[in-house]
């Protein structure tokens, strides 16, 4: 790389870290629960088999690179991953049009990597996860490394079921390279679903994250998916104004086979965003990668005067609204404030349970946590009892929903899943469901009424209620 790049590089990470550090001593759920997971890897278990989990395995196997520590480590992670995603946007962007057009798309996506929800961009997630995958794999191509390409496009697989959208991009890329592609992403494919069979887990794999997910994507708790889609794909789209413009004049102005497949990469994303009806804003990474691109080579079109006038009218809107609420939000948290908002108020709320059982727990003591808090697991660092990081599979309601609605959408496999939580004794159990959905708390499940009997009240937050098992078991 020339030293301007350099430069550019070094800047946009010094930028994404300070963004990221607002947020030192928070933990999001969407990074909990992999950590929750590391964590039990790291002493021993085996992901699927021993640790139920509902994601492919590289969101959870990312997290062990740094120990699945928290704090500073965490968010130096988060600031080096987007500055990858930055330079892989920049190194596509030079390769497909020109090294002002990789300069673009480097700050266009550090940009919307900075001023995004944080607890949406922050957290590394298996949408996140995909879009480096996503942008190299597009780069290898362009560059005629069928083979690498294809590995990308396998590697995504375990970052996300969603990830399986990567190969038909990959493959209209480089047609003549077709077989290079496939058997790169057998390549990977294969190696992941080995090393998953040598553990073990591969039956445990395919019912956790297929069949559950399947399950997942057909129950929607929207009444009007479609127009719900279209409202917040319109607001997602007001939001990266400067994406959408950009990339518009792109398409308006070329005719060539780069702008076919640009297009086609921007349907299969649409598709992916759709999948599931859902629309939730991490989704949108998927069309993050393919718009940046786009909107790079567009504003490389436009002349310089209507370039800036552009640039600055798309970009202030989401710098003016979204960077006071980021300050709003980081001061909140340097001072201790409560916080209005609801991820970051139950964020306080299993830091003030997780102090509870630090001042109850002797050693050998054991932890399981009913709801969807992975970051009391994580808080707490005590040994988890069962297998189970949340309730999900034990109560059957999706955690889209769990804290409003109480309609199960698997019955059957969480009566399964009851019957193994009742073998199990842990020492301290906390409920962080019932206080926001009292149909769902854990004394209301009939088969667990008996098992749940030795334990009592100990302790109570707004959000947890804090149970010790009894040192005379009792029969109900």
């Amino acid at each position: 790389m020339r030293r301007p790049s350099l430069v550019l590089s070094a800047s946009i990470f010094l930028a994404l870290l300070a963004a990221r550090l607002c947020y030192l001593h928070v933990l999001w759920v969407d990074e909990a629960y992999p950590l929750a997971a590391a964590a039990r890897l790291l002493r021993g278990d085996v992901l699927y088999r021993d640790v139920w989990f509902d994601k492919p395995p590289l969101y959870a196997w990312v997290y062990l690179l740094w120990g699945a520590q928290t704090g500073w480590l965490l968010r130096l992670a988060d600031a080096l991953f987007a500055t990858l995603c930055c330079l892989l946007a920049g190194l596509a962007a030079r390769r497909l049009f020109g090294p002002w057009e990789g300069r673009a798309a480097q700050l266009l996506l550090a940009f919307f990597l900075i001023f995004g929800l944080p607890s949406a961009t922050v957290p590394l997630a298996p949408d996140l996860l995909v879009v480096p995958l996503a942008l190299g794999g597009v780069l290898a191509a362009e560059t005629g490394n069928g083979f690498l390409a294809g590995l990308a496009a396998g590697v995504a697989v375990f970052a996300s079921a969603k990830g399986l959208l990567l190969l038909p991009v990959i493959a209209v890329w480089k047609p003549r390279a077709c077989w290079r592609v496939l058997a790169g992403f057998g390549a990977a494919v294969l190696a992941g679903a080995g090393c998953l069979l040598a553990q073990g887990a591969l039956r445990d794999f395919i019912e956790q994250v297929w069949s559950w997910g399947f399950l997942y994507s057909r129950d929607t708790f929207f009444d009007h998916p479609v127009a719900e889609g279209l409202r917040r794909t319109l607001n997602w789209a007001g939001f990266h104004a400067a994406l959408v413009a950009g990339a518009a004049v792109y398409w308006w102005r070329t005719r060539d086979r780069k702008a076919f497949l640009m297009a086609f990469w921007l349907l299969t994303a649409l598709a992916s965003v759709a999948a599931g009806w859902r629309f939730f804003p991490r989704y949108y990474f998927a069309i993050l990668p393919v718009l940046v691109l786009a909107a790079a080579r567009g504003f490389a079109l436009l002349p310089r005067r209507a370039r800036v006038l552009v640039l600055v009218a798309a970009l202030c809107v989401p710098a003016v609204r979204f960077g006071s609420r980021h300050a709003i939000q980081a001061a909140d948290l340097l001072l201790r404030r409560p916080s209005e908002w609801r991820d970051l108020a139950m964020f306080d709320d299993c830091r003030d349970a997780a102090s509870i059982l630090a001042r109850s727990a002797r050693p050998g003591d054991t932890l399981f946590v009913w709801g969807y808090r992975p970051e009391l697991n994580v808080l707490a660092g005590l040994p988890a009892a069962t297998r189970f990081l949340d309730s999900q599979p034990l109560t059957g309601v999706l955690a889209d929903r769990h804290l409003s609605i109480s309609l199960p959408t698997a019955s059957c496999l969480a009566e399964a899943n009851r019957r193994q939580l009742a073998a199990s004794k842990p020492t301290f159990v906390v409920d962080g469901l019932g206080p926001y959905n009292p149909t769902l708390a854990i004394g209301q499940f009939p088969d667990l009424r008996a098992w749940f009997a030795n334990y009592e009240l100990i302790a109570e937050t707004p959000g947890s209620r804090i149970y010790k098992r009894s040192a005379t078991p009792r029969a109900w």
